[in-house]
């Protein structure tokens, strides 16, 4: 038992150089290669720019911006006639209604006749304070020549004392005159008063529209009564504009502003409406914690008022660089993701912007062509290594 290593290593010893190296070779390829390591396979994203809005979606109804209502400026007169119906638009000025001018035509009679009585009292009184001055200048004539004649002891006292009476007399009666001639004419100036105001009631008599719009109500009836205290006889849009009423969340309202676009939407529309925020109301609803933003619209036209609407309102729009929103995870440090650098993982905090769909705003912690884990959730930790498979869906 024990020759046969001997021999063995004998024969081998016995083998020439060439034949012995051949052996090694053969030995060599029938070893088993050395076992490569398995990396896992982890999808990944490339940071890159793209275009994101930062958006806020609210509904509420149609609205007018501004309604007037038109009411009949005199009271008392039957509606006679109608010139204007719901849905016209009219222009400013233009008469939609017509009220009877029989009982005022007959108070502009009165008027005329009291302006022609007057202006006749007027002449007279002026007739008579040019007869009163006359008597008075003659009255007083008599009284200086008979005062000169009672000095030169010619005229007895009672003539003289008789003489300055009766120019007092006449001077008090021109006086008299001459308040009645103020009295005429303030008789006349009434007259003309009454008159002008016969002429403004005989020209309301056309109900006019104050302003230019849209008729969207209209509560006159042929043989009413004119009155102001009842509802108004027609309602007006205001040039025909409209606003979305939107009601908003209160964590958005804060973020709406006064120019800011808007695209609004309602069923059965194709395509979508352009409007603008004109206003942000100041307070917010106790009880449904909801902000109001009223929105312009830029073609009334396609809607009417009472319609629910849609609106997604552009806060911002830029061109920044993004990441998937699923790469986003957290952490006690903030806000963080994934960064894959040579197939080795590490956490980085990141500050982001606007989100848009599926991707954020990365301000500030990545750059460009960086690439990050695309699911947060996935089993890696910081310091692993892995194999990163770039995701198409993500990138493009």
């Amino acid at each position: 038992m024990r020759l046969i290593p001997v021999l063995t290593l004998t024969a081998l010893m016995a083998l020439p150089a060439p034949a012995l190296r051949a052996q090694e070779a053969e030995a060599a390829v029938d070893a088993p290669a050395p076992v490569a390591e398995s990396l896992p396979a982890i999808t990944v994203a490339e940071v890159r720019a793209r275009l994101l809005t930062d958006r806020i979606i609210a509904s509420g109804l149609v609205g007018a911006i501004e309604e007037v209502q038109v009411a009949p400026l005199i009271e008392g007169q039957p509606l006679e006639a109608l010139a204007a119906d719901v849905g016209d638009t009219v222009t400013e000025g233009q008469v939609l209604a017509v009220l009877s001018r029989s009982s005022l035509e007959l108070q502009r009679s009165e008027s005329v006749a009291s302006l022609a009585a007057a202006a006749a009292a007027i002449a007279q009184a002026e007739a008579q304070l040019v007869e009163a001055e006359a008597s008075a200048a003659e009255a007083q004539r008599v009284a200086d020549r008979t005062t000169l004649l009672r000095e030169q002891g010619t005229a007895p006292q009672a003539q003289a004392d008789t003489a300055n009476a009766n120019a007092v007399s006449a001077a008090a009666r021109v006086q008299v005159a001459r308040q009645a001639l103020e009295s005429s004419r303030a008789q006349l100036a009434l007259a003309e008063a009454r008159l002008e105001n016969v002429d403004l009631q005989l020209s309301r008599t056309e109900v006019k529209a104050p302003v230019a719009g849209k008729i969207v109500a209209r509560n006159a009836r042929i043989g009413a009564i004119a009155t102001a205290a009842g509802e108004p006889m027609f309602v007006i849009i205001r040039d025909g504009a409209l606003e979305l009423r939107a009601d908003v969340a209160e964590s958005d309202i804060l973020r709406l502003d006064e120019g800011q676009p808007a695209r609004l939407r309602t069923a059965g529309m194709i395509g979508a409406l352009e409007g603008t925020v004109h206003l942000v109301e100041p307070t917010i609803d106790t009880v449904t914690r909801l902000g109001r933003a009223r929105i312009a619209v830029a073609d009334p036209e396609l809607l009417r008022a009472g319609m629910f609407v849609e609106a997604e309102v552009i806060v911002a729009e830029r061109e920044a660089l993004a990441v998937p929103l699923t790469a986003i995870g957290s952490s006690a440090e903030g806000i963080t993701v994934m960064r894959v650098r040579d197939g080795l993982v590490e956490r980085v905090v990141v500050k982001t912007g606007i989100r848009d769909g599926a991707f954020v705003e990365v301000i500030d912690g990545l750059a460009a062509g960086d690439l990050v884990v695309s699911k947060a959730g996935a089993f890696v930790r910081a310091g692993d290594r892995i194999n990163p498979l770039l995701d198409p869906a993500k990138t493009n």
